[in-house]
């Protein structure tokens, strides 16, 4: 099991670089970031840019490996996403991760002026997103043409220092994403949250891992060939509280084939407003104990 944190852009550079580099040396596997033109939950904070945020990250680390957490079709365009993608993966030497999801329903659902997208046209949507950014990072040249997103000899050349290309993780919860996962993925990406609020976060974490496990063996894959990924934070668990608490939730998780758990980093004023001396007490001793 790898432990991993996500930073929020809330801060101007000189300020943020310190928790970029001290999460490499407290031993994260990796450090994602959300790409959000701007966040419900903190509207009036600042919020910079996902990319140039992990561009910068990348000059500032050697190890930790960096990731969006998550990127989705809400104001992107699938080949000049590529085009960025590939620069990252370039500057950071082969460290990016790319985490993909269909897209909230808050202010970046609506930013560039358009109504929001119905549930079925978002799915729709994040199914060619998802395609098209699987050709683009894979090939050198792609022409595609969509009902959504197309691409007319889109180059990325020299091509990603990870071959085939960058690892994509998919953030889905229902069979349609779910699929998408297995046939694109190299991990699978879930908050435990459901609609059916009655059931825990583990409860819904178990059963969306043993249904991903049918559709992976439906389509020929095995269940251990897909990373299953936890981000904490936006469900009713509460694992930062103590080290035993953490040690506790992480067990659980490991039980039932979850590989990679993410935290947030402690940011005062927000939802994430945790002990930090705890919080670094976990990064370091954490996984250890299990």
């Amino acid at each position: 099991m790898r432990l991993s944190t996500v930073i929020l852009p809330l801060e101007r550079w000189p300020s943020s670089r310190e928790k970029w580099r001290r999460a490499e040396e407290l031993g994260f596997h990796a450090a994602y970031t959300y790409d959000h033109l701007s966040w419900n939950r903190l509207t009036d904070r600042p919020w910079f840019g996902a990319i140039p945020t992990l561009t910068a990250a990348a000059m500032v680390t050697s190890r930790i490996r960096l990731g969006t957490m998550v990127t989705s079709p809400n104001f992107r365009h699938p080949v000049p996403l590529a085009k960025d993608l590939l620069s990252i993966d370039d500057i950071s030497m082969g460290r990016l991760i790319v985490g993909v999801g269909s897209g909230g329903l808050g202010a970046d659902a609506t930013v560039l002026g358009d109504s929001a997208w119905s549930l079925r046209e978002r799915t729709d949507r994040f199914e060619e997103f998802v395609g098209l950014l699987d050709q683009l990072l894979r090939n050198t040249e792609t022409s595609s043409k969509g009902s959504f997103y197309s691409s007319r000899e889109a180059r990325m050349l020299p091509g990603t220092i990870q071959q085939p290309r960058t690892p994509l993780l998919v953030a889905a919860n229902g069979e349609r994403g779910m699929r998408l996962a297995a046939k694109y993925g190299e991990g699978w990406i879930t908050l435990g949250r459901a609609a059916d609020e009655s059931k825990s976060c583990f409860e819904v974490v178990n059963l969306q891992s043993a249904n991903l496990d049918e559709i992976l063996e439906g389509m020929g894959r095995r269940a251990e060939e897909l990373d299953r990924v936890l981000l904490n934070g936006l469900s009713n668990e509460h694992p930062l509280t103590s080290l035993d608490a953490f040690v506790d939730w992480a067990g659980r998780y490991q039980e039932i084939g979850i590989t990679e758990l993410v935290v947030h980093w402690p940011e005062p004023n927000s939802p994430f407003d945790v002990d930090a001396e705890i919080f670094e007490t976990i990064a370091a001793e954490g996984l250890t104990q299990l």
